[in-house]
């Protein structure tokens, strides 16, 4: 028989482990975790989780729900004073690197070639690399051409990185070609982009 837990109780524990876990968390990675051995249902876990980003919605911090799951951010707007908690510049990524991820999220599946042939410019294996090691993108087949090249696509980790749930919500192309000129000369990041 499943324990019973009061809805205060449940939306201090959803919090607790969202506030504490290492990665985003899934409604049903929270039912087969702190969860477990209790009797809450999907929709009370649901409506829980919409009280807990109602109450967060005004505060310097916020619930939001990413591809992986729910995590807490901080408000874009702080972003510059939070910066300085951490002195040290994060990585910068070179234009080239942004608009190969850039052509690979709007393009997927894609192959190597058919980057190079819209960029008109060779990629190398670093830029490639980068992306991988990022586990921005991945392999997710081969093209039936000669040579039987991989295609690439955009990953969870992408989305999480860029604080989006669904590739649906990247901005419109002719406004991300103005952002990424943006980025390639001002992201500075503390890990995260939001």
């Amino acid at each position: 028989m499943a324990d019973k837990i009061n809805d205060v109780q449940l939306m201090q524990l959803v919090e607790a482990a969202i506030f504490a876990a290492d990665k985003p968390l899934s409604s049903d990675d929270l039912q087969s975790t702190v969860l477990d051995g209790f009797n809450v249902s999907k929709k009370r876990l649901s409506e829980t989780l919409a009280r807990l980003m109602q109450d967060y919605a005004g505060r310097g911090v916020t619930l939001v729900e990413i591809a992986s799951g729910y995590r807490f951010i901080t408000k874009p707007e702080l972003s510059d004073y939070l910066a300085r908690l951490w002195p040290e510049r994060s990585p910068r990524y070179s234009r080239a690197v942004l608009e190969t991820l850039a052509l690979i999220a709007y393009r997927q599946p894609i192959t190597r070639g058919e980057i190079e042939d819209i960029r008109g410019v060779s990629v190398s294996s670093q830029i490639m690399r980068t992306l991988l090691d990022r586990s921005w993108v991945k392999v997710v087949g081969h093209k039936e051409v000669p040579g039987r090249p991989g295609l690439y696509a955009t990953t969870k980790e992408f989305l999480d990185y860029f604080g989006l749930k669904h590739l649906n919500q990247l901005p419109p192309l002719p406004e991300f070609q103005a952002i990424s000129l943006d980025l390639a000369d001002t992201v500075v990041t503390t890990g995260e982009l939001h």
